[in-house]
């Protein structure tokens, strides 16, 4: 139940992503516009010339201020649209639609119940004896104040609708009403008798909004300490979402009367005030939702940065380095932590719990010291200038996160250095000497995107248990939020190897964090599964150790030398010295569970690479750790040198040939420095992986042990038509080479 519990909340959460999405650019709009529009700063920096009343600037940054405002002013219709876009599972633009129709009969039905019991009177007025700030204005209807939650009751009912009913078949008769043509038509009726439903029940509700709003704004600096505690706890679940946002749109988070208008929410009391030209100071109260962010964004995380730098061991401090510094500038810069936290919260818990209150202080502090500087998406450098910097001191006071900040930094830094160090956590640096240090580097991304979109989409795939395991695929910020059908069969491994810093698997609610380049990948990977195959793949099991794994993998080996009598043979030359293995025993569990080809592995004694057979090269891998080949005969197979050696770069490796060469057998390929390797990559192991094998058709290696270049290493065997022998011969089929 639980399970269930916090799947739909996930969901929910996700879908909250689309709409405030657009709140950077509105702020943007909005802070920029009424800044340079207010008459008070014109004048303070003498600019009456360039920005007064009349010029050029002023009415294009009016125009500016508008555009915004009208974002903010219709957030509840933007919300029902965009929940029902991500929470619907298929044909998401006949949600959209039919969420738009149903918000407009809702509040359309509201209306008319509202006149009918005159509280509305005939010329559009509201009645005098009305409660104030319970009636507002929505799209030009009088109607309930039900804020952005009047947006998300439309958005999650009518998606739950279309969900439902968009395969619907009706009869012949009425056929074409059926389908997705169905929706906006039940969804009509239904909220036609929601809004007459609301105008009963939403007095109630809005009560208990206001008495939660109470419970926080009412306790003061303790209540804050509350709200900023809980948020960041709710960081991994991805269920942050859902908590703040009522603190941030709705009376939740508070009311004021601002030039005569009722405002509800910490967020529209912000940007109510900045339009405002009355206001000396920006409410604390209103902000206190937000300000704290930019003392742990800003300051606090980069010290964790620093010390983790600091604690890493001294042989992969220079990995350590290259990551953490440019996760810290994005944190700084834009207030997207996930890179820093998730660096630590699956291997250190104990700092993430730190992490948790110290934020949760930096917001009740922020509060004390009556910090008003709002944000639209994080609190990071940019929307400090923007709503802080900008607005000027005396309305935000925003040069007391300086010195706040910097006691943070040196607090961060000081507590992450002496728990890491007094537990021995394994942050980034500080891995056993077999693991990686990652966070992912460009190199990892751009061999990601060398290695082509179907490589990746299908490992995702694969990681969440095959296409026909996954249910449901969304995003937010950072994170592939998806829904499967069995959690079971979710391969955290795999989706590590998709490039994510962490997963998160809940129930039937999986999160895989890639960070701001999830919507790209998200795309992609939607466009992958419209057209893959269905199917259920099954996790790879891990055994208990190493005596476990040889035992099962000389049993296979047995199993399968006594099937190969009267089966075809084709000898596979080595490109390596070394010593031959089963491709069942390489150090990665990617090559190891053969999910990219059956083969077999070398343990190389020295540098080399040589060519094995006559044929064409297909490409050689931009960071030079692998080499994709084909035979004369069609055969395409992969050279992979050492185990996860794309962090390196192309450092160790010389190549003699490129994409398109013509090799004959005994070329050389490749030198790469062994040495090099087994210091700074998980494993030397050598791959050679054939990819696209026929049912019927496997790598055997009879012999394992010591094997010189253009020796025989492995036996391809097929039930099929004989292959071509290295002496001439027939042949069949070709593989497909993936990376």
């Amino acid at each position: 139940m639980k399970d269930k519990i916090f799947g739909v909340l996930q969901r929910v959460g996700r879908s909250f992503m689309l709409p405030i999405a657009i709140l950077p650019v509105a702020g943007l709009l909005l802070g920029i516009g009424s800044s340079f529009t207010n008459e008070t700063t014109i004048a303070a920096y003498g600019l009456q010339s360039i920005l007064g009343d009349g010029t050029l600037l002023h009415g294009l940054l009016t125009i500016m201020s508008k555009a915004g405002g009208i974002i903010f002013d219709n957030l509840p219709l933007i919300f029902a649209v965009g929940v029902a876009i991500g929470m619907a599972k298929a044909e998401k633009e006949v949600a959209a639609l039919s969420a738009l129709i149903a918000f407009f009969v809702m509040h359309v039905s509201i209306n008319a119940v509202l006149i009918l019991n005159g509280q509305v009177l005939p010329d559009g007025t509201i009645a005098p004896d009305v409660l104030e700030g319970t009636i507002a204005s929505v799209c030009g209807m009088q109607s309930l104040q039900m804020g952005v939650f009047g947006g998300i009751i439309v958005g999650l009912g009518v998606s739950a609708l279309h969900n439902r009913y968009h395969k619907i078949v009706l009869p012949n008769a009425l056929s074409f009403f059926g389908g997705s043509r169905f929706v906006p038509i039940i969804s009509t009726v239904v909220y036609l008798f929601v809004g007459i439903l609301m105008y009963f029940l939403w007095p109630v509700v809005q009560n208990g909004i206001f008495a939660l709003g109470g419970l926080v704004t009412g306790t003061g600096y303790i209540g804050t300490l509350i709200f900023g505690i809980v948020k960041r706890a709710l960081i991994p679940f991805g269920l942050h979402h859902v908590f703040y946002l009522p603190f941030w749109q709705t009376a939740v988070g508070g009311t004021m009367t601002i030039d005569g208008t009722l405002v509800q929410g910490g967020q529209n009391i912000f940007f109510a005030q900045l339009a405002s030209s009355n206001v000396a100071h920006f409410s604390s109260d209103a902000t206190r939702y937000f300000s704290g962010e930019f003392i742990f964004m800003i300051f606090g995380l980069p010290g964790a940065a620093l010390a983790m730098y600091r604690c890493a061991k001294p042989e992969k401090k220079k990995a350590a380095g290259g990551l953490l510094p440019s996760a810290a500038l994005t944190c700084m810069l834009t207030g997207i932590t996930e890179p820093i936290e998730f660096s630590f919260l699956f291997v250190a818990p104990m700092l993430f719990a730190v992490q948790v209150v110290l934020a949760g202080a930096a917001y009740m502090i922020a509060h004390i010291l009556n910090i008003a500087v709002r944000l639209t998406f994080s609190g990071g450098l940019l929307d400090l200038f923007l709503f802080g910097i900008l607005q000027g001191n005396d309305k935000t006071s925003w040069l007391l996160i300086i010195p706040v900040g910097i006691v943070y930094f040196f607090l961060y830094y000081g507590i992450f250095s002496f728990l890491i160090k007094k537990f021995n956590l394994k942050t980034p640096g500080r891995e056993d000497d077999d693991e990686e240090t990652k966070l992912y580097t460009k190199a990892d991304v751009n061999a990601r995107k060398e290695a082509g979109k179907d490589g990746i989409n299908e490992l995702i795939a694969k990681g969440l248990g095959g296409t026909a395991n996954i249910s449901d695929v969304d995003c937010c910020a950072t994170r592939l939020r998806c829904s499967v059908k069995k959690s079971e069969l979710v391969n955290e491994k795999l989706l590590k190897q998709s490039g994510a810093s962490g997963v998160i698997k809940k129930g039937q609610g999986v999160q895989i964090i890639y960070g701001p380049s999830v919507t790209v990948i998200k795309s992609n990977f939607e466009e992958y599964l419209k057209t893959a195959p269905l199917e259920e793949v099954q996790p790879v099991q891990e055994t208990a150790g190493k005596e476990e794994a040889s035992k099962a993998a000389s049993e296979e080996a047995a199993d399968r030398k006594a099937s190969a009598a009267g089966r075809k043979v084709r000898m596979l030359l080595s490109p390596f010295n070394g010593t031959a293995a089963p491709i069942t025993e390489a150090p990665d569990p990617a090559f190891a569970g053969k999910m990219m080809g059956d083969g077999y592995m070398v343990l190389p004694s020295d540098g080399e690479v040589t060519a094995p057979e006559d044929g064409e090269v297909v490409f050689v891998f931009p960071t030079k750790h692998a080499i994709g080949l084909k035979t004369t005969d069609g055969i395409e197979y992969l050279l992979h040198i050492g185990i996860d050696t794309v962090k390196l770069d192309g450092q160790g490796f010389e190549v003699f040939v490129k994409d398109g060469d013509s090799v004959k057998k005994g070329d050389k390929l490749m030198n790469f420095d062994l040495q090099y390797i087994k210091e700074h990559a998980q494993s030397e192991a050598c791959i050679a992986v054939y990819t696209s094998l026929k049912e019927g058709e496997e790598i055997l290696v009879q012999n394992p042990g010591p094997v010189k270049a253009l020796e025989p290493a492995a036996e391809l065997l097929s039930d099929g038509p004989k292959y071509r022998t290295l002496d001439g011969g027939s042949s069949q089929g070709g593989m497909a080479c993936i990376v």
